[in-house]
């Protein structure tokens, strides 16, 4: 270990700032949201100061002397001459601060890390001042990991600490208390903004009020199928899960951000095969739920559009149990962003309606008057089988057999393939084209604006019919 990043307490201390420009202003940025007093002597410039630092520190616009350097924890000396940085420098240095020299990691006292700030948690990278780009890119990285209120649950084991020690003298006793108290149910509530319902349950766990272990299901987006377009609730979701219930359009790039030790359990369905109805599926969520397990229920796409979500979150709750749903990016945003289709556009399209190609067993048929009608895009999922019919009541109910269409299969996927074509052709064109994965299919001029774009410069994966 070549660096130790030690914690600086920042209540009462004061920092300073010296410089302008880029080097000064992200060094004053760190502690604005900091208990510290932020002085920033800018110098004579006449730069602008960013209205997030300038309501929270003090703006000097000049040069400090020995005497305002008086006091100060930290000192960030940022650009000027060599002369008056090593003054400067020197002068904090008998006043007993720490100076750090921007860009100069070796006259420093301390090099400045990346930082991850969740308030009252905060992680540091450093690398010694040796590479400062590696240090962000891994900061990047932690950021996806960390949720955004995990410092929720550091404040209020802050405030807790006295009273729990008072309540449990033992050391081994107290260690367990914080381990059911950060990994249960306060923390769950915490994370979802409910700091008040947090503190009760801790209190109650800490008085011994608590009852058996109680579990929650999460219904859960996977997105179109491209792990990087996962949320990071999701892919935090997936990492804390116990127990895994998926359909076979969560691709294996998402299941791999699982915890490896979670049961598993394959609910998929293809067209006229569903192995585990619907039914059963309610029932194992709330089966492994009252196990006192972390359930997550994930779906391709998002639970609630043309994912039966409503249906599932319906039959937890009616069990009592715990629910949250988490969203994902649903597959017609994400396969049109894809293959470059504007769903809507000032020119094309001045709305866009989802439709499934597949309706309920003796349940109603969609509004195909309403979704042939002109100026507008209709994106249909599940279509690929029901293509000869959306053909032909699209076409009844007057929208124009030379619509363009877009088809795309697999969409974000290495396996992606985009086929374009017209509405008076669309069932050939998927027998034709052999049209088998999961695919959305466009129908409208947006279509057909994407066609003469890519047509200027076709990709490998897109085919013109």
């Amino acid at each position: 270990m070549r660096v130790f990043p030690a914690s600086i307490p920042l209540d009462g201390q004061t920092v300073i700032v010296v410089g302008h420009g880029p080097m000064a202003e992200p060094k004053a940025r760190l502690f604005v949201s900091s208990p510290a007093r932020l002085l920033w002597f800018t110098g004579e410039t006449h730069d602008p100061v960013a209205s997030d630092i300038a309501q929270y520190a003090k703006i000097i616009r000049r040069v400090p002397t020995r005497r305002d350097l008086r006091g100060a924890t930290l000192i960030f000396l940022a650009g000027g001459e060599d002369r008056d940085v090593a003054k400067l420098a020197r002068w904090g240095r008998s006043q007993g601060a720490l100076v750090n020299i921007v860009d100069s990691p070796a006259a420093s006292d301390f090099q400045t890390p990346a930082i991850v700030d969740r308030d009252g948690i905060v992680v540091s990278i450093a690398s010694g001042g040796a590479a400062p780009v590696l240090s962000v890119d891994i900061r990047a990285a932690i950021e996806q990991v960390l949720p955004a209120r995990i410092g929720v649950i550091a404040d209020l084991a802050r405030e807790l600490r006295g009273t729990v020690k008072s309540v449990l003298s033992k050391f081994d006793d107290r260690r367990a208390f914080w381990e059911r108290a950060l990994r249960g149910k306060a923390r769950d509530l915490a994370l979802a903004g409910d700091k008040i319902g947090a503190r009760r349950e801790m209190l109650r766990e800490l008085n011994g009020e608590t009852s058996a272990k109680t579990g929650i299901v999460h219904l859960v987006g996977a997105g179109p199928g491209d792990p990087d377009l996962l949320t990071l609730k999701a892919a935090r979701l997936l990492r804390e899960a116990d127990v895994i219930v998926h359909d076979r359009l969560v691709s294996q790039g998402v299941m791999d951000l699982a915890r490896r030790d979670a049961l598993r359990i394959d609910v998929g369905k293809t067209k006229g095969h569903h192995p585990v109805p619907q039914d059963e599926i309610g029932q194992i969520l709330v089966r492994e739920a009252r196990k006192g397990q972390r359930v997550v229920r994930i779906k391709g796409g998002d639970p609630f559009v043309f994912g039966r979500g409503g249906e599932e979150l319906d039959v937890v709750r009616a069990a009592g149990i715990a629910v949250e749903v988490t969203p994902g990016i649903t597959a017609a945003v994400a396969c049109a962003a894809s293959a470059g289709i504007p769903l809507t556009h000032r020119d094309h399209a001045q709305s866009v309606t989802f439709a499934s190609g597949v309706v309920k067993q003796d349940g109603p048929d969609a509004d195909y008057r309403a979704l042939s009608a002109p100026n507008s895009t209709t994106v249909f999922y599940m279509g690929v089988g029901a293509a000869p019919d959306i053909q032909a009541k699209m076409v009844a109910a007057g929208r124009n057999p030379s619509t363009p269409v877009a088809l795309i299969e697999n969409g974000t996927l290495d396996t992606e393939r985009r086929v374009f074509g017209t509405l008076g052709d669309l069932a050939a064109l998927v027998e034709r084209e052999a049209i088998s994965g999961p695919t959305i299919m466009i129908v409208g001029e947006v279509a057909g604006a994407a066609l003469a774009g890519s047509a200027k410069a076709p990709a490998e994966r897109e085919q013109f019919a």
